[in-house]
């Protein structure tokens, strides 16, 4: 919904600007689209939400990205959505609340003053973010992951000899170079069978990606890295 009315606003202030020939100085401005994927609009308030999220889940402060990351941060949003498009289509189990919990939990470890709640609000506060809007971010992160599991995961197929050649090559010397007891292949089978199917499921999901953004009209307009959000009113 919040996003709906930032777009609104947006649309509004664009047609309004354009009927009366004004020009809006910097501190008028409200928003401003950073890119569009068939017809729908990215904000930069999206962007920096974005950023304030990746940097709350890896422990990290937004000034901390370089102009890299941040791009890095707005092509993941354009993924999204294309694949928010082919989600409607799809049929698998959404993320439940419970779950995003559970993930939000884990986020938390990563800063020792959000042990208690009023710690929690702190870091939160000072991420620019509230608890919705972290709780609805991993939602959408779960969901676009099973919905590439969904489309994805039933098309690989991990044979024998692949995981021997792992087991061989790779497993194998990693447990010497570390000093640890080896591990017969019969005992790690399935482990690398997944880690198999993870890696070509993977590699699966950037080609479709590149895919779907050759079949799609996607633009960026006068993209530059954006500043530390907060700058901007929400």
């Amino acid at each position: 919904m919040r996003r709906l009315l930032k777009r609104t606003i947006a649309f509004a202030a664009l047609a309004v600007f354009s009927m009366a020939g004004a020009t809006a100085s910097p501190a008028e401005v409200i928003d401003r689209i950073v890119a569009t994927v068939n017809g729908r609009i990215i904000l930069q308030s999206d962007w920096d939400d974005a950023l304030c999220f990746e940097a709350l889940l890896s422990g990290r402060m937004v000034n901390q990205f370089s102009d890299d990351d941040r791009r890095a941060v707005l092509d993941r949003l354009i993924d999204q959505e294309l694949l928010g498009e082919q989600m409607k289509s799809a049929s698998f189990q959404h993320a439940s609340e419970s779950e995003a919990e559970a993930r939000v939990a884990e986020a938390r470890k990563l800063y020792p003053d959000a042990a208690t709640n009023d710690g929690w609000q702190a870091v939160l506060a000072r991420s620019h973010l509230s608890e919705k809007d972290v709780l609805a971010h991993v939602r959408q992160q779960i969901d676009l992951m099973r919905l590439v599991d969904a489309h994805l995961r039933p098309a690989v197929q991990i044979d024998s000899k692949s995981i021997e050649a792992y087991y061989r090559d790779k497993f194998v010397p990693q447990l010497k170079e570390s000093g640890s007891v080896t591990v017969a292949l019969a005992d790690v089978s399935g482990k690398i069978r997944e880690l198999l199917t993870e890696q070509k499921v993977n590699e699966l999901m950037i080609s479709w990606l590149q895919t779907l953004r050759s079949e799609s009209r996607v633009s960026m307009p006068g993209v530059a890295a954006p500043p530390s959000p907060g700058v901007q009113s929400q």
